[in-house]
């Protein structure tokens, strides 16, 4: 039978050292240690080599160059592409003007952002499980592969798992009966600010309904949860529709094959032997509860989109990922309390040497994420050479034009060098890698050139030239043109070509 959340003390498990009425002085400084050393351990791992050896990827240069636009320049830009990033592009160019473009200043909200997601875990483990359960799954959560990736990352992925973490601790706080409506309020305020910085996070909200049928939520409880989702959804709904229009932009993800699922059923695989342990039961308010829909939901509904449309990228669940800290959490916790029984002094080991034998184990993996090579180029590697092979009135083309955001990165780098195929530049055209002549336009550029520098994608990570203006570029350099000069370095290239024939 259902019941009102606020009827169920069943539902509020005291945390780890609390006593039911007599709390003891340093209850509160334990409480505090719970969720404050995942959060120090997470910005730890989030600065030690923030800065990958200076290099931005692709997808942080678009990030970078959209935030140093004016403000006007954004709103243009964002009619034509890259909508769904507009929340977090305007959050970043406000950032910018504030700190000044830089590393530091385009990844530390991720860093940060990653933190308040493992203060989440750990207060939601605490409640439900105990302090060491608490720990343990705020500390997992900073060292999961995909997590350490994002942790670094200059794009909003990880501002999104923060949000999904408050969201989830306010419903977990009105499911232990703290019902109060400024924190549904809140709730669809953090739920709205998360779809407006990735709309697929919306996939929550059936994750959380899913709780809320475990537990036997109340009436009242549905009820303004419901009122709390709708809102939210409605506030987000123009932004999924117009998105809609610029679904090119996504045209590039493959389409969904079996061999993606393997990473997907291995998580799913550990989650479910958490829930196991955590021994959930209809009814109760659990971690079991709460982390396995959170993470199964996001996946199963990801995948059942990408069957319509590809759009199967881990990242955009990223969120999910909070449900499998949790109940590794748990995993943690009854180890401890299984130890307990036989030695209580060894029991508090337990979660130190996991952590120490999980960050041992994955320390391969963790200086791997924070190499270059961890994406798939770097436009400031490529500024770089351009500056040392350029000279003053040379041409350069890129191929394919997206590569154009290295110089929109590193403008200096190309200070004298002019941009012949280039018809509209990204601010003027409101797009990402502006708007290029015709090809005829472009050959005829090319023919009253004598040297020209070219960048591109390393062999290793081009993909064939397709676009028109891209094969008279590629047409005209091999007929009329010879390479004296070819640098490669982290996923990109630049060539130096001179003239060798007389234009007809």
């Amino acid at each position: 039978m259902s019941v009102d959340s606020a009827a169920r003390p069943s539902l509020r498990p005291p945390p780890v050292g609390d006593a039911p009425q007599d709390r003891p002085v340093g209850a509160s400084a334990r409480r505090a240690l719970v969720w404050s050393v995942p959060v120090l351990w997470t910005v730890a791992l989030g600065l030690w080599g923030l800065s990958r050896q200076g290099s931005v990827w692709r997808d942080e240069a678009a990030t970078w160059q959209v935030a140093r636009r004016c403000t006007a320049d954004i709103w243009h830009m964002l009619g034509n592409v890259d909508v769904v990033h507009g929340c977090y592009y305007l959050l970043m160019h406000t950032l910018f003007a504030a700190f000044g473009p830089g590393i530091t200043t385009l990844r530390l909200p991720s860093v940060l952002a990653t933190a308040v997601a493992a203060a989440c875990v750990a207060v939601i483990g605490r409640r439900l499980a105990g302090g060491w359960a608490g720990l343990g799954g705020g500390m997992a959560l900073a060292l999961l592969p995909a997590v350490q990736f994002h942790l670094q990352e200059g794009r909003p992925y990880a501002l999104v798992a923060a949000g999904a973490g408050v969201s989830t601790l306010l419903l977990v706080t009105a499911l232990q009966g703290r019902v109060r409506r400024a924190r549904w309020a809140a709730y669809g305020g953090i739920v709205l600010l998360c779809g407006l910085l990735n709309w697929l996070s919306l996939m929550i909200l059936p994750a959380h309904a899913a709780t809320l049928l475990w537990t036997r939520a109340g009436r009242a409880v549905w009820i303004r949860w419901a009122g709390a989702s709708a809102a939210a959804t409605a506030c987000v709904l123009p932004l999924i529709l117009f998105s809609r229009s610029q679904s090119a932009q996504v045209s590039w993800i493959p389409p969904l094959t079996w061999h993606m699922l393997i990473g997907p059923a291995v998580l799913l695989a550990v989650g479910g032997v958490g829930a196991l342990v955590d021994r959930p039961r209809m009814g109760q308010l659990s971690v079991a509860a709460v982390g396995l829909p959170l993470l199964v939901v996001p996946h199963v509904g990801l995948i059942g989109l990408s069957l319509i449309q590809p759009l199967f990228l881990d990242r955009y669940i990223l969120f999910s990922l909070l449900g499998l800290a949790l109940l590794i959490g748990t995993l943690l916790g009854s180890a401890v309390r299984a130890v307990t029984s036989r030695s209580p002094r060894l029991s508090t080991w337990v979660v130190p040497v996991a952590v120490v034998a999980a960050t041992a184990a994955l320390l391969p993996q963790s200086l791997a994420k924070r190499s270059p090579a961890s994406r798939v180029d770097d436009v400031l590697a490529v500024a770089s050479e351009v500056r040392r092979l350029a000279q003053a009135g040379n041409a350069v083309l890129f191929i394919p034009s997206a590569r154009r955001d290295t110089k929109s990165v590193s403008p200096d780098a190309f200070a004298g060098l002019r941009d012949i195929a280039l018809a509209e530049s990204p601010e003027e055209s409101g797009t990402l890698k502006g708007v290029e002549a015709a090809p005829e336009r472009i050959r005829t550029a090319m023919l009253t050139q004598e040297r020209i520098l070219l960048v591109t994608d390393a062999p290793e990570v081009a993909r064939p030239v397709s676009a028109e203006r891209d094969r008279t570029k590629t047409a005209v350099l091999e007929q009329h043109f010879t390479a004296v000069a070819d640098e490669q370095v982290r996923g990109r290239r630049v060539t130096v070509y001179l003239r060798t024939t007389s234009p007809r």
